[in-house]
């Protein structure tokens, strides 16, 4: 009985989740030109088209996505059981893929990571910087980072790091100008800097909440951003009041470069939790990582 060769099929999983003949060479370590001939070497074999070729993008017919819907998620469990064979070896090994936002990545992630970087220098971490609810399953991450109100049922959650708390912030100049609200509805009359959330495409209502009442605030103001830095850039300028986690403001309320209002109305909530799937089988690396980031 003759024994198939199944690097064609991994061949056409990795383009057709790339998208990208060049992105899935670099990924395969294969030229663009036999990775071409690989995958028009499988159709061939096939009898039907699998991929949609444009001058531009690479995207599966439907043949194309029912067969990578059928394997896709049988190579990597092959790469996770071989992933965990390294725990065979001396030291763990392999590369860990978290997704998460940028103010997590700097306050908890790379310092609790480092030490584990130098103690395992065969273990390798990859950080994807993205704000939206990314599906770590379909993109391959091997965990991601999100409040603990945010996480599917489905996913094991680990939380590292403290509650957290909203603040509603402006700059000296600002306050100068304008009256400090008293309660949430007196935002309405601010200029204040909206945040449109990258899941969603939505502006984010503003969340209060005191003696069990809640608010959500629809504000207004001339500046919206996709990103919380660029809110705090333009509230130290002076531009209007932000509101976002107090641990974005955090050095800059301490040096008095802004000033927090509605303090009574934002109450602690669950903080940050690194989350995967409750079916994953953890490699020795990945195991490491979460016992460095629990708290």
């Amino acid at each position: 009985m003759s024994r198939r060769n199944f690097n064609d099929l991994q061949a056409f999983v990795t383009v057709a989740r790339e998208g990208s003949f060049t992105r899935a060479a670099a990924a395969l370590g294969v030229t663009q030109s036999a990775l071409s001939q690989t995958i028009g070497g499988l159709e061939a074999r096939l009898q039907i088209r699998l991929l949609t070729r444009t001058t531009r993008s690479v995207s599966p017919t439907e043949a194309g996505e029912r067969l990578v819907r059928a394997i896709g998620h049988r190579f990597d469990e092959i790469e996770a059981e071989l992933d965990a064979l390294t725990e065979l070896r001396d030291k763990p090994a392999g590369t860990v893929r978290i997704t998460c936002a940028d103010q997590v990545l700097k306050s908890i992630l790379l310092p609790r990571l480092g030490p584990l970087l130098n103690e395992y220098p065969d273990i390798r971490l990859e950080f994807d910087i993205n704000y939206g609810l990314r599906d770590i399953v379909a993109d391959r991450f091997d965990a991601g980072v999100r409040l603990g109100d945010y996480i599917d049922k489905d996913m094991i959650a680990v939380p590292i790091g403290p509650p957290l708390r909203m603040a509603a912030v402006a700059s000296p100049s600002y306050f100068a100008a304008h009256p400090r609200p008293g309660v949430p509805g007196d935002l309405m009359a601010h200029r204040c800097i909206n945040l449109r959330t990258p899941t969603y495409g939505g502006l984010y209502a503003w969340e209060f909440e005191r003696d069990g009442r809640q608010l959500n605030i629809r504000v207004d103001g001339p500046l919206t951003f996709n990103s919380s830095p660029h809110i705090v850039t333009a509230a130290l300028a002076g531009l209007g009041v932000a509101f976002l986690p107090e641990e974005d403001f955090a050095p800059h309320l301490e040096a008095g470069r802004l000033v927090r209002v509605l303090d009574d109305w934002c109450p602690p909530f669950s903080g940050y939790h690194l989350y995967y799937p409750s079916r994953r089988q953890p490699s020795p690396a990945f195991s490491l990582v979460v016992e460095a980031l629990r708290i």
